[in-house]
């Protein structure tokens, strides 16, 4: 019973780091593939799933206090919609392996 406190309490914290714009959902990922050990695959969808209500969350408070650009929301839409569709398609495709390196290349190059 108590396996899935763990996992209860990540998702918890990276949920409250992503409202904060921290990367919560990387820092998740990171747990899922090291600790956890979730395929790559299976982590990344969980991952964008797990993105959806956090995201709303800050939305909805990053609109209430005022820190919202419309502009920047406007032409970010289109492009951010149609790059995550291709990037979950190619995702699909492309060797675990060589996935788990590319993000652990993107960690140290974002770090």
């Amino acid at each position: 019973m108590s396996e899935w406190v763990l996992p209860l309490a990540v998702g918890a914290a990276t949920g409250v780091l992503s409202g904060f714009g921290v990367g919560g959902g990387t820092l998740l990922l990171v747990y899922m593939t090291a600790f956890a050990g979730v395929d790559q695959h299976l982590a990344q969808g969980i991952n964008l799933l797990y993105f959806l209500p956090t995201a709303l969350g800050s939305l909805y408070y990053h609109k209430k206090n005022g820190y919202l650009k419309k502009e920047a929301i406007r032409s970010a839409i289109l492009p951010g919609v149609a790059l995550a569709v291709a990037g979950a398609v190619a995702a699909a495709f492309v060797d675990t392996q060589l996935l788990r390196k590319a993000f652990g290349l993107y960690l140290l190059w974002a770090g």
